[in-house]
């Protein structure tokens, strides 16, 4: 617990959280009265006089209430390690309409770390707390994972098939197009496979080999990530067994670098 929940003499209310481990956690009208229109209303209400500090029950647990108050009070923001964390924290903080809060745990929702590791569970929370935009920021590192393949996870119960069949909708209107991008323009050949005089019109055994190899991962994760990697080129030009095709694919290096940019244009958000 934090030095917020720690009892200061200048309180004037008390917080009750539920669950193991409760504790009084005193707190500041004023302050709550300002963080939040929820708190405002009710400090406004009439109150019984029952002597002493007023205390309120909550239904939050009390790391829960802890961490918004240290959102809400003048002090460093706490660090959410975890999106379970956070989504606990955002369902509180929306309860109470707590604006800087809620400012705040948006932007740690759409940290570089949660959308590397888990861009699909950080969709769906924005989703659930209708963040558009944090939606749409999720929606294209999904991109880098196959959807389909993610675990199921409790956020999305709470989203609705409308915003899920969007992701999947993005993910197969840009996997069509990426693949139809996929074609051998006339620099690309190979002096083994077309011969010296390049006199035989096929493509070379690699771009056949990196055109099956890039349409299935590009139907699975749909972005130029994985398909122009070194290791990826080097293993499609190795696999038709031509001792010209590494060459080539090298010589290549300016078509596939306008391919990959032309991938990297198309639509990438909800």
């Amino acid at each position: 617990m934090s030095s917020i929940s720690t009892t200061s003499p200048d309180a004037d209310i008390i917080l009750l959280p539920t669950g193991d481990g409760a504790v009084e956690i005193h707190a500041h009208r004023c302050i709550l009265s300002a963080a939040s229109p929820f708190f405002k209303t009710m400090f406004s209400l009439p109150q019984k006089d029952a002597g002493g500090i007023q205390v309120i029950p909550l239904p939050e647990s009390p790391s829960v209430v802890d961490t918004l108050l240290q959102l809400i009070y003048p002090v460093p923001d706490p660090l959410i390690s975890s999106l379970g964390e956070l989504v606990d924290i955002l369902a509180a903080a929306t309860k109470y309409d707590c604006v800087a809060p809620i400012a705040s745990l948006r932007r740690t929702l759409i940290s570089p770390s949660f959308l590397r590791e888990e861009p699909t569970r950080v969709y769906a929370i924005a989703c659930r707390f209708d963040l558009q935009e944090e939606a749409r920021i999720a929606s294209q590192y999904t991109l880098d994972v196959n959807v389909l393949d993610c675990p199921l996870s409790e956020d999305l119960r709470h989203i609705s098939a409308y915003s899920y069949h969007q992701l999947l909708d993005l993910h197969r209107r840009r996997g069509r197009a990426a693949l139809g991008l996929l074609k051998a323009g006339d620099e690309i050949k190979c002096m083994q496979c077309n011969g010296n005089s390049f006199s035989v019109y096929s493509s070379p055994k690699w771009w056949s080999e990196f055109e099956k190899r890039a349409k299935e991962e590009l139907r699975a994760r749909p972005t130029s990530n994985i398909i122009f990697t070194m290791e990826f080129l080097s293993e499609v030009a190795n696999a038709g067994g031509c001792v010209r095709c590494p060459g080539s694919v090298l010589n290549s290096h300016r078509y596939l670098t306008k391919l990959k940019e032309s991938i990297d244009a198309l639509p990438a958000t909800i």
